[in-house]
């Protein structure tokens, strides 16, 4: 991983850093408020001499010279267990002399005859009295060592001159320290959260990093699109003025339309499947809006519901459930009579899944399915909805009898075991991965995708046709109601070199044999094809 990479970590999980360091700040408060509060009293003592008859004439500083000399002894008795028994007796308190020192802090400051005493205790009432006992304690024991022991017979005496004042706060706990503490912590804890997400996460982020583990390039980025919903999957073409994030989203259905289009000059991919590692990526709505896509440019395009399982076309565009692919390979109906044309696109017709078969995988590798979709590919784009690849076995083995597959990933969802084990599943079907499409991209956040962002400085150009597709326009005034089934004395509509009653019965025509030559006035020939309903407008709101 790079730098990069580490610092979108850490934007990806900016929430979980800041409420990590709010608990640590919170923690290192509460901590605070179970400790036992520690006050500090001072006092201060100066030292004195005592002047015989024979010293009265002495200078102040001979006097100060005979008060420092005696300094050191009177830093060692102030540390001494004699005076902390004077003064547990003379505060009457219940603790040990060892105790009482441990809390005793006696200092000299520098060129001074002066003994500063701090004191430590719960209360700022008991460490003001401390600190003033122990300076009375002082005094006691140097005259019990130094003299007679009678008041002032010691040579060098202290007396307190500085009054100890009550402390207003404790020394501790600190509260400033404690949360200062706890929120470095806790951001510590917060960014060492973030970045072992980020490494252990195996969901997929960005393309460069998909393309430079599988090694299949990334034909596609699709952002989140708003508004959209089971029943209304279709993006409308792209709109300057569309609202949201509308635009992006069209754009990028016509970005990745054009790397599909040039994704080989030589033998471009006629026949293409969108299939997903498991359900949920969002392959029946890339499917759909590519085959939209490729529709706008003005080639005629197929769009195969390739899902018998779990079909999803029909609901898409609004079309009627019925007879489809599967009544056509079996068949009980004629390809010309179960194709549809939609509202969305003139040029595109869509061929729904149909009944649901026992045996899906064995129809969709059937011959009579290789040979319709290789005979549609002869005359439109044909685009498959295929069902996932890792949960049934389908989508393989159309990839095999097409030009390739077209995986569809969600960003943040899918994540890279599944990625490999579909790209498996293709290899040992000899399927052909023509690339990969990054679905639900978000345009804010760590792992945003600003690419199609074009609405702040740019309008949409019209479009001009894509030269490859038909001259003249289907024509978009197909009756709109269904045909009537075909009965005894009224035969089916054909078209073309239609298979035969007894083909039929025999099964030894292919079912893409109603194709016309001409894929133009097969589809203008359409007279008994059912209309999508044009209850729903895609992306008009």
């Amino acid at each position: 991983m790079e730098l990069r990479d580490y610092m979108r970590g850490l934007r990806r999980h900016w929430v979980a850093i800041i409420l990590i360091t709010l608990v640590g700040l919170a923690t290192g408060y509460a901590w605070t408020l179970v400790q036992t509060p520690v006050y500090e009293g001072s006092a201060s003592g100066l030292l004195k001499p005592i002047l015989s008859a024979d010293d009265a004439g002495a200078t102040s500083a001979a006097q100060d010279a005979m008060a420092r000399a005696k300094i050191p002894t009177f830093l060692d008795l102030a540390e001494s267990e004699r005076v902390a028994q004077g003064a547990i007796d003379q505060l009457h308190l219940d603790t040990t002399p060892a105790a009482v020192i441990n809390r005793i802090t006696v200092t000299n400051p520098t060129s001074t005859s002066i003994l500063k005493v701090s004191a430590q205790a719960e209360t700022p009432e008991e460490a003001s009295d401390l600190a003033s006992a122990w300076i009375t304690s002082l005094s006691t024991v140097a005259d019990e060592v130094l003299g007679d022991g009678t008041a002032g017979s010691a040579d060098v005496t202290v007396e307190a001159y500085d009054a100890a004042g009550k402390p207003t706060k404790p020394i501790f706990p600190d509260v400033n320290t404690a949360v200062l503490v706890g929120g470095v912590l806790g951001l510590g804890f917060g960014i060492a959260f973030a970045l072992v997400r980020t490494v252990s996460d195996r969901r997929i982020r960005m393309g460069d990093d998909i393309e430079a583990r599988t090694g299949v390039s990334v034909v596609g980025t699709i952002p989140v699109a708003e508004g959209l919903s089971r029943e209304s999957r279709i993006v409308a073409p792209a709109d300057p003025a569309a609202t949201g994030n509308r635009f992006a989203v069209s754009e990028s259905f016509r970005s990745l339309r054009t790397n599909l289009q040039f994704m080989d000059v030589d033998n471009p991919p006629r026949t293409v499947v969108v299939t997903s590692p498991l359900p949920g990526d969002g392959k029946s709505m890339v499917a759909a809006n590519i085959a939209v896509a490729l529709a706008e440019s003005g080639r005629p395009v197929v769009l195969v519901d390739g899902d018998l399982r779990r079909s999803t076309v029909a609901e898409t565009f609004g079309l009627p459930r019925g007879a489809g692919l599967t009544d056509v390979l079996s068949g009980r109906a004629d390809l010309i009579d179960v194709m549809h044309r939609t509202p969305v696109s003139e040029h595109l017709v869509v061929l729904t899944a149909g009944s649901v078969p026992p045996n899906p995988s064995e129809v969709l590798g059937s011959a009579r399915m290789r040979t319709l979709l290789s005979d549609l590919a002869k005359h439109a784009m044909v685009i498959v909805d295929a069902p996932p690849l890792l949960p049934v076995t389908d989508s393989a083995i159309l990839a095999h009898q097409t030009d390739g597959a077209i995986l569809v990933v969600g960003l943040g969802k899918t994540t890279y075991d599944l990625v490999a084990k579909a790209q498996d599943a293709l290899a040992k079907a000899s399927g052909r991965l023509l690339g990969i499409v990054l679905n639900r991209a978000p345009l804010k956040g760590a792992d945003a995708t600003p690419y199609y962002d074009y609405r702040k400085s740019y309008t949409q150009a019209p479009e001009t046709s894509d030269p490859v597709g038909p001259k003249e326009p289907v024509r978009a005034d197909a009756p709109a109601t269904s045909p009537a089934p075909p009965t005894k004395d009224t035969p089916a509509k054909t078209s073309g070199s239609r298979r035969s009653k007894t083909d039929a019965d025999s099964g030894t025509v292919a079912a893409a044999s109603a194709v016309d030559e001409d894929f133009e006035s097969f589809i203008a020939g359409m007279d008994g094809a059912v209309e999508a309903e044009p209850r729903r407008r895609a992306g008009r709101n």
